[in-house]
């Protein structure tokens, strides 16, 4: 199998792509930081930055299925108030079985997606660290036109060009 077959397995995932159409469709007027498939390969390319860097073990479909799937649970949070590293979660473990994910893979990668908001147990596994920082990098704050209005606080901001 190819290094990046199952990645491409969850991109074709018909859970997957729904998801991401309800996210897409639901933050279509949003002014701040969208959660579509550009965020998401941001995120995975800036994860592997990173594994590459710190010589981490964590292979690369692993780094993707983990950022492609960190917040596919963002319309439930908007539709019901979940908070989306649950759901996602959730989602993520049916996805990951069908793109052929081991069960040893499935929970690294969920408790990754758990901790990627450095608020859950996952918080200090390498691969919800990586998570956690590609994420927090991979949005321009400093370029942001709504940035005076975000709810994030400056010290969560990404203000400055930094991998």
């Amino acid at each position: 199998m190819g290094s990046m077959e199952r990645a491409e397995r969850i991109r074709a995932n018909g859970l997957f792509a729904r998801e991401l159409a309800k996210i897409e469709e639901l933050e279509k007027d949003r002014i701040y930081c969208r959660h579509g498939m550009g965020h998401l390969l941001d995120v995975a390319r800036i994860g592997r930055i990173f594994i590459l860097e710190e010589e981490a073990d964590i292979p690369c479909d692993v780094m993707y299925a983990a950022a492609l799937l960190h917040d596919i649970g963002r319309a439930e949070e908007y539709e019901s108030g979940t908070p989306h590293d649950e759901a996602s979660v959730r989602i993520a473990r049916k996805v990951l079985e069908e793109s052929g994910y081991d069960g040893e893979e499935i929970e690294e990668i969920c408790l990754a997606i758990a901790g990627h908001r450095g608020e859950a147990d996952g918080a200090g596994s390498e691969l919800a660290q990586i998570l956690k920082k590609a994420d927090k990098l991979s949005r321009p704050c400093y370029a942001c036109g709504a940035r005076d209005t975000c709810k994030w606080p400056d010290e969560k901001k990404n203000l400055s060009v930094v991998i």
